[in-house]
């Protein structure tokens, strides 16, 4: 049976390669984009199967009106994928307010807005499948990515929550968390600060070496396989990581932090006083 896909974020990278997966298979899909010119592609092969729809996510507003959209065109949203995002790239300090803002805007409350929009169209259905795109920098950090570390974080805590509170209701969540890939993310769709403290000059060097390594970054086109599992999986995990750096990487993370947490057992259960 085909099902009926929202994806945000869908006139480029991720988006739109999976946007592509989909209808090619036969399922219906409603991908919305600032810029709904970059879809005129898939519109002129697949025709009334994919409906594109022009929003910013950071519009509350806007972002109702197409979710209403969506479901009097389709008559159902069986998926969604929230996709929308970017990166900010530079030490926290050297940030500015109106980045770290934009930031959050999009990343988390841009991701919130098209939940929450989404929700009461799932509950309807008793029945429904969201898919937040997050990061492997939503479970670790990495540095000159201070702020969109913690955007992915916070996706990571809201949405983790939101799937203990609608598990009852047949609605499941997953959040992807890739490393990076070869997209435009960490080209035009970057945001770069201005500011160039000295001090963190070794900082900068070092994150720019590690980045120069073209065994680092993923094959956007490896992803699709593992989004078509997850979306036709009866149980869908909460949580799957994209690519080898992220698998390796979150293993070691995870058991550094086990070894604190054990190291520290007598101290952290003698604080609960009794």
């Amino acid at each position: 049976m085909s099902k009926t896909i929202f994806i945000t974020g869908a006139s480029r990278g991720f988006g739109k390669l999976w946007a592509e997966a989909l209808l090619k298979r036969g399922d219906k899909v409603a991908a919305s984009a600032r810029n709904i010119a970059a879809l005129d592609d898939l519109v002129a092969t697949y025709g009334d199967k994919i409906l594109p729809v022009q929003l910013d996510v950071n519009d509350r507003n806007a972002v109702n009106k197409a979710v209403a959209q969506v479901k009097e065109h389709f008559g159902s949203i069986d998926i969604l994928i929230n996709n929308a995002g970017y990166g900010v790239f530079g030490t926290v300090e050297e940030t500015t307010e109106e980045q770290a803002r934009a930031q959050m805007e999009t990343n988390f409350f841009g991701l919130l807005w098209v939940t929450q929009a989404v929700l009461p169209v799932m509950r309807a259905q008793k029945s429904g499948h969201i898919i937040q795109v997050s990061s492997f920098l939503g479970l670790t950090t990495l540095p000159m990515l201070g702020l969109y570390n913690a955007s992915k974080f916070a996706v990571e805590g809201l949405s983790e929550t939101i799937a203990s509170e609608v598990a009852h209701l047949g609605i499941k969540f997953t959040l992807i968390e890739p490393n990076g890939y070869a997209t435009e993310w960490a080209g035009n769709s970057a945001v770069q600060t201005t500011s160039d403290i000295a001090d963190y000059a070794p900082v900068r060097a070092a994150f720019a070496e590690s980045g120069e390594n073209p065994d680092g970054w993923g094959k956007p086109e490896a992803t699709v396989d593992a989004i078509l599992k997850v979306i036709d999986s009866e149980n869908p995990p909460l949580r799957l990581l994209l690519g080898k750096v992220a698998y390796h990487g979150m293993n070691q993370v995870y058991t550094e932090r086990l070894k604190d947490i054990q190291a520290w057992k007598d101290v952290s259960i003698a604080a609960h006083g009794h």
